[in-house]
């Protein structure tokens, strides 16, 4: 495995699934309102990849926040992913059976949390079938184990960070939702907000970063998508689930360092002082 990629594929999990200091996360989720009846935790219990263990990042949040699955503080993340097995020293592989969704959401609340080796499953659960990879559709029987949570702040900003660095037009920040939503020609899915955009951010909606197959697009040709960038940078969406996405493809072009902005637009536009840009960048 290339530690230089934040992506492994299916024939290299393949090849290393029994190793001792793998561990498997299945982080499945859909995005609301859709089909209540189809949620992340009945897809996994109806089949997933051997000896994956179920992450719900709508649990494993901030549950005093009003917006969904905020990054929880570095005790209660702790104690949840200890309880699932996952601990220091284990080479952590996430993967979603909704394409990259909430799985780079995962990998990047991982190393915000200090943990360094994690890797997403290119394609996700469809290129793992893809390559007649077995399913199995009862949970492992998950062994305590330490974690050690050793924040790293610099991954995570906030809106009035958000904020200083649109003022200041320093920096980049990339809004990864559609492009209809971003110069405010379409609604936003959640009514209660305007669509638009955070004023000097730039588009790159997260479909573009995929290939037709649903495995990330290669380095170069995200190279070429995302154009020059001025540090620091940071990814925002809806609700901070796409951004993940966006951060995961610029650790791929070498942006290792790239902030989410949590809250993302649910959180901007909640707020009627924040500015709101609308038409092309």
């Amino acid at each position: 495995m290339d530690t230089r990629d934040p992506l492994v594929t299916a024939e290299w999990l393949k090849a290393n699934i029994d190793a001792p200091d793998v561990r498997i996360v299945d982080s499945t989720w859909f995005m609301p309102p859709g089909d209540t009846a189809n949620t992340g935790e009945r897809a996994y219990h109806k089949g997933h990849i051997p000896g994956a263990v179920f992450f719900d990042i709508d649990k494993i949040a901030d549950q005093s926040s009003a917006l969904k699955h905020m990054l929880p503080d570095p005790i209660l993340f702790s104690s949840r992913v200890r309880a699932l097995g996952i601990g220091d020293g284990n080479r952590i592989i996430v993967y979603d059976q909704n394409g990259f969704f909430a799985s780079a959401r995962v990998w990047w609340m991982l190393r915000v949390m200090g943990h360094r080796d994690v890797h997403v499953l290119d394609g996700g659960f469809a290129a793992w079938q893809a390559a007649n990879g077995s399913v199995e559709d009862l949970p492992p029987v998950a062994v305590e184990r330490h974690f050690t949570a050793r924040v790293r702040a610099d991954l995570v900003v906030d809106a009035n960070q958000v904020a200083s660095l649109s003022e200041a037009n320093t920096g980049t920040i990339i809004d990864s939702r559609p492009a209809g939503r971003f110069t405010g020609e379409s609604p936003e899915p959640r009514p209660d907000l305007k669509s638009g955009h955070i004023p000097g951010s730039r588009s790159v909606p997260g479909s573009e970063l995929l290939k037709q197959d649903g495995t990330m697009k290669d380095a170069n040709d995200l190279k070429k998508l995302f154009g020059d960038l001025a540090p620091p940078v940071v990814t925002s969406c809806g609700s901070g689930v796409t951004a993940g996405v966006t951060a995961l493809a610029l650790a791929r072009i070498g942006y290792w360092d790239v902030a989410v902005y949590d809250g993302s637009w649910s959180d901007w536009a909640a707020d009627t002082s924040r500015p709101i840009a609308t038409g092309a960048a």
